[in-house]
């Protein structure tokens, strides 16, 4: 495997902009507006948030990257499952603002954003913990309904260090490294985290619309290519039981602008169910029979349908 880092504390790696710059040297994360959070496993904070395999295009690693545009993702739940241009309010705070205002708003509870909310633990670990809440509340305060959102990007593999190093110097170089991406991970581990939660969000008596689930194009792609194709996967209306697929890639229809994040675009959307994605996922492609018996006998040199009876007559 082999990769470069392209996007570097929130700038592409080409960009040698002043404010790409000052990123760097500060460690700063412009869609948090505070330190990068990311670590090495030295401790050294990363700032990587989007890297380039050799031979495709482009995937954000970071799910801090997703929360560009004032964490654009948020409005783009609450818009779908309750109704366009609602306020988006703290948690913690959310109540008051409602009946001062006299309007329904949505609670966000997350990090940054009203704390995360304490959930009982099963068996001492708390499996169902998603990565936000966004909560419905009516003119008055009250709790109406809520969604839940996860949130993932993809593990890297090798090691990006010399991309890295490269880029923080004042003539940002581009240089090519060992770091891969850990698509195996995703099937592992991300599809049967959404079935698990997908079903105890079904139990949710104010839970109307589901789990959304929000992740990098080729992330989105990579799953569905796992599940038999988006085409037969078949869609829902928005439901208790509901998982939205709501996939984002950074915008490179547009020209990038020196000293700017690059936007994200949002692509195609597909909301199903917890029990379509379930049987999908367990609904395995096999191989051709014997796939084995004729892999051992190629290595063994033995000719395919042969027999090794026929290496002693020989």
């Amino acid at each position: 495997m082999a990769g470069t880092v392209y996007e570097l504390f929130g700038f592409r790696a080409a960009d040698t902009s002043q404010a790409a710059l000052v990123a760097a040297h500060e460690s700063h994360c412009p869609f948090l507006d505070d330190r990068c959070e990311k670590r090495l496993s030295d401790g050294v904070v990363s700032g990587v948030c989007t890297v380039k395999p050799v031979t495709s295009p482009p995937v954000i690693c970071c799910p801090v990257r997703l929360y560009a545009e004032d964490y654009r993702i948020l409005r783009d739940v609450a818009d779908r499952a309750f109704s366009p241009g609602l306020s988006l309010q703290p948690g913690r705070t959310a109540v008051e603002h409602a009946q001062t205002n006299g309007e329904a708003v949505v609670a966000v509870f997350g990090k940054r954003w009203g704390g995360e909310l304490r959930l009982p633990q099963k068996d001492g670990i708390n499996s169902y913990f998603v990565d936000w809440i966004l909560a419905l509340l009516d003119k008055e305060g009250a709790l109406v309904e809520f969604v839940a959102i996860e949130v993932q990007t993809i593990d890297t593999t090798g090691n990006y260090r010399a991309s890295r190093a490269a880029l923080l110097t004042e003539t940002r170089d581009i240089v090519q490294s060992t770091v891969g991406l850990n698509w195996e991970n995703v099937n592992k581990r991300i599809l049967p985290q959404l079935i698990y939660k997908g079903q105890i969000l079904q139990r949710e008596e104010l839970c109307r619309k589901g789990l959304f689930f929000v992740c990098p194009t080729p992330i989105y792609d990579r799953i569905m290519r796992r599940l038999g194709g988006a085409s037969g996967l078949v869609k829902y209306a928005l439901q208790p039981a509901s998982i939205t697929f709501l996939p984002y890639d950074l915008n490179l229809f547009e020209p990038a602008i020196n000293g700017q994040p690059l936007p994200l675009k949002a692509d195609a959307h597909h909301s199903t169910t917890v029990y379509k994605v379930q049987e999908a996922f367990n609904n395995v492609t096999l191989p051709d029979e014997n796939v084995y018996k004729n892999a051992i006998e190629t290595a063994l040199g033995v000719p395919m349908g042969g027999s090794t009876d026929d290496l002693w007559t020989q």
